[in-house]
């Protein structure tokens, strides 16, 4: 974000007027041409500053998803789009800017809880999607810019239609992804900084104290779901979260191992997918999430 306001091309409507005045050039020249002008117009006029996104708007971003923004081009979900704002925020750090890794640190943790109560079903998302976000340059916060806007964009290409899942979930699907969305969140958001469990088995160990705690969670509320696939993933979960409870135990590191290989492939995202199927969710597997457990 920044202070100043967002430089607005007319360069769409000039083109209009020259058109108009020219009757030298072909009729189907000047029909594309005023077409292309048409369309500049239209995106000039789609222009908002970036202060004021909201959550569910959709925008394709004015050059590269990241860097500087000042303004992006609003446009109706039902239109091809780069990307949709899916969830916002304010940073309550105090009055010194916490630097750009800091604000970026904070935005790390909260969007992805953020954009799942917009989207809560992260394998329904289209394609090359990715969690990105708008947050205050040191400039901004000068001036009392707080805020943070948590979008989901293509990375490489469009995508049609809003994201805006949750309202239209049934019960029992809301209860299944805030259980598994909370155990991959304590999985991920609890990962030691040391590659080797030698390292650091504190943080091991506590990274496993925390997914056991959000598998018998996740457990509990399956408890209240119907449906034999549901039923044995809950069987498969207790198991899992025996198992992360034994590395969270561990004597030792050996003993560590021993538990955390069956507690990690008591998590893999392939075990879910009947279940899933059942309740009416997506089935595909996440690239990146297949691509951990394939080994």
């Amino acid at each position: 974000m920044a202070i100043r306001a967002p430089h607005r091309s007319l360069r769409g409507l000039s083109a209009v007027v020259a058109l108009l005045a020219i009757g030298a050039v072909g009729c189907s020249e000047v029909s594309d041409a005023v077409d292309s002008a048409k369309d500049g117009a239209k995106k000039v006029a789609r222009q908002r500053s970036v202060f004021s996104l909201d959550v569910g708007d959709c925008y394709n971003p004015n050059g590269k998803a990241e860097g500087t923004a000042y303004a992006v081009e609003i446009v109706p979900c039902d239109e091809a789009h780069e990307g949709q704002v899916v969830g916002e925020f304010a940073i309550d750090e105090g009055e010194e800017y916490p630097g750009d890794d800091g604000v970026s640190a904070i935005a790390d943790e909260r969007c992805p809880v953020e954009a799942q109560k917009y989207a809560p079903d992260t394998w329904a998302l289209p394609k090359g999607v990715s969690l990105f976000y708008y947050t205050p340059t040191k400039e901004s916060w000068a001036t009392g810019d707080r805020a943070v806007s948590c979008t989901y964009t293509s990375e490489k290409g469009t995508f049609k239609g809003s994201l805006d899942t949750a309202k239209s979930l049934k019960p029992e699907q809301t209860t299944y992804l805030e259980g598994s969305n909370a155990v991959y969140e304590a999985l991920w958001a609890n990962q030691p900084e040391k590659d080797t469990v030698e390292d650091d088995l504190a943080g091991y160990k506590a990274q496993a104290k925390a997914v056991a705690a959000a598998l018998d969670a996740h457990v509990e509320g399956l408890e209240g779901i119907e449906g034999a696939e549901v039923g044995k993933l809950r069987a498969t979960l207790t198991k899992a979260a025996g198992n992360w409870k034994k590395a969270a135990n561990a004597a030792d590191a050996d003993a560590f191992y021993v538990a955390y290989d069956p507690a990690f492939d008591g998590i893999d995202p392939n075990e879910s997918v009947a279940a899933r199927k059942e309740l009416g969710l997506a089935t595909t597997v996440p690239a990146d999430e297949a691509e951990v457990w394939a080994g």
